[in-house]
């Protein structure tokens, strides 16, 4: 007789899109010390989206003022060009969008070539069939939960059951892969993200605008998705 698999642990994966860029070394330091589990660099192309934010050097420059892993989420209109640059900068995780290569079963292997961890991410309107194909590729599938582009933005709700979906399709397959959420994601939200089966929190405004400051801000996220997440299984 077959078991339901084990919940699987949450993680706080911070943007810096909130911090200060002019100190960026010390922000990562302060969010390692608020007790994140890995944090996220934004990279934005000013093509593939409007904004514009960090090259390698710069994460590369920040590397060694912290220990928790670091991820780069490509949302850049050709990936496999600068896949090399953000795993040489001290990268473990590279996402990649689906919707930013028409060869993402090559981006994803060569993400992996590279001695990296490879994820994949899905815009709100891209359905989880564009990834169906790749899921054995991947360590990681990134759910947006905003249009890519800017911090700040409003969660979509509607997004919940494309959470739902990637985590059964991920269980009926057995593959060991984790689900992340990425936009407007902060204590009244997190919940339906982590009850639909997301494990891998990405906050950033959320974080950096709470009053009793980083930490607290970190355990109370932490908390309310684990909550959400132990009912969603029991």
């Amino acid at each position: 007789m077959s078991t339901a698999p084990s919940p699987r642990p949450i993680s706080i994966v911070p943007s810096v899109l909130p911090a200060d860029f002019s100190r960026l070394g010390e922000e990562c330091r302060a969010l390692e010390d608020a007790g994140v589990d890995r944090i996220q660099w934004d990279v934005m192309d000013g093509c593939f989206v409007p904004n514009l934010t960090f090259g390698p050097d710069v994460i590369a420059s920040c590397r060694s003022h912290v220990s928790v892993p670091f991820e780069a989420q490509l949302m850049v209109a050709d990936p496999d060009l600068l896949l090399e640059g953000y795993v040489d900068a001290g990268c473990d995780v590279v996402i990649a969008h689906a919707e930013s290569t028409i060869h993402l079963h090559r981006t994803l292997t060569k993400i992996t070539d590279l001695g990296a961890r490879a994820g994949v991410a899905l815009n709100p309107a891209t359905p989880v069939s564009a990834v169906e194909h790749v899921l054995d590729l991947v360590d990681m599938v990134l759910v947006m939960t905003v249009n890519p582009g800017f911090g700040g933005q409003a969660y979509i709700p509607t997004m919940e059951p494309k959470v739902a979906e990637v985590r059964a399709l991920l269980d009926q397959r057995g593959l060991d892969v984790d689900v992340e959420v990425d936009g407007g994601v902060g204590p009244d939200t997190v919940a339906g993200a982590a009850a639909a089966g997301a494990n891998l929190i990405v906050a950033g405004s959320a974080l950096y605008r709470d009053p009793e400051g980083l930490a607290h801000a970190v355990a109370d996220i932490r908390s309310r998705a684990e909550a959400a997440r132990d009912g969603a299984t029991t």
